[in-house]
């Protein structure tokens, strides 16, 4: 079989112990039924929550502790082009076959769970999962259907300043909202230089929560860049986690769109 990078992966029966290294997919695991096979998770593996207490933290997911992972014996290792470097998944091959995740769309995480479904033997738990979230697209593409588009900077680290722009998951999702990218003529997650002195114009600023743990007081200070701006904090999971976790995604941005973005969609019409 092949993994998202159409690497050959050579596996002889269905793997029963997993090695996940990367936060999204260990909670798709996990959502598949797959918790008692999962021995070894990073210390960003943050749901379901009690993993942190039964599994085995390995590492971050830029640096891992081959050793502890060797230990394991795991039966395959689960990484992804943009979450692991390069030279970790070589390290990894030489303890366990290693399948990497890309992601870009939904339809690439969709291919992803299918996968899933057919290394782990849970077909009929990953195309159920499948259905939901595309029946939770399908729902949301209605109701965003008639809402203005609304020009938007999404802002993921401070120190320096970063945004994420064009070719990732999260513009993705930006798009899906029809939130207009106010950094789209870039690509991946560029820095960006901010000055008092140079006004933005952006109809939306997005602080996520991920990976900079951005708070209330943050926004304060993004208005000084962004004077004329809708400011807030959103649910980082919510626009960068793939997997199942886009079942709940959609449920997040109706609300968003019904609760705080109702003043600044009205001004725009």
């Amino acid at each position: 079989m092949q993994d998202q990078l159409n690497r050959h992966i050579h596996l002889i029966k269905t793997p029963k112990k997993i090695v996940s290294l990367v936060p999204s997919q260990t909670e798709l695991l996990f959502d598949l039924g797959l918790e008692t096979s999962i021995v070894g998770i990073t210390k960003f593996c943050v749901h379901p929550i009690h993993f942190k207490k039964e599994k085995t933290i390995v590492g971050g997911t830029k640096s891992v502790q081959f050793d502890k992972i060797k230990a394991l014996e795991p039966d395959i290792i689960l990484c992804n082009k943009e979450e692991n470097t390069e030279e970790m998944m070589l390290e990894l091959e030489k303890i366990a076959p290693v399948h990497m995740s890309d992601i870009y769309t939904i339809n690439d995480s969709l291919q992803l769970i299918q996968m899933y479904g057919n290394i782990f033997s849970v077909k009929e738990k990953a195309n159920a999962i499948i259905e939901n979230i595309k029946e939770k697209l399908e729902d949301f593409q209605a109701f965003i259907n008639e809402k203005p588009i609304l020009k938007t900077a999404y802002f993921i680290w401070k120190k320096p300043w970063m945004v994420a722009a064009k070719h990732t998951f999260i513009d993705e999702m930006l798009q899906l909202n029809k939130f207009e990218n106010h950094y789209g003529h870039l690509v991946r997650y560029p820095e960006i230089k901010l000055s008092e002195s140079k006004k933005e114009t952006a109809d939306l600023v997005l602080l996520s929560s991920e990976p900079f743990p951005f708070k209330q007081a943050h926004t304060d200070e993004m208005r000084t860049f962004y004077p004329n701006s809708k400011v807030m904090l959103v649910d980082g999971e919510a626009f960068s986690w793939y997997g199942s976790r886009l079942v709940n995604a959609f449920n997040f941005f109706k609300t968003l769109h019904q609760g705080p973005l109702k003043a600044i969609v009205s001004d725009s019409r």
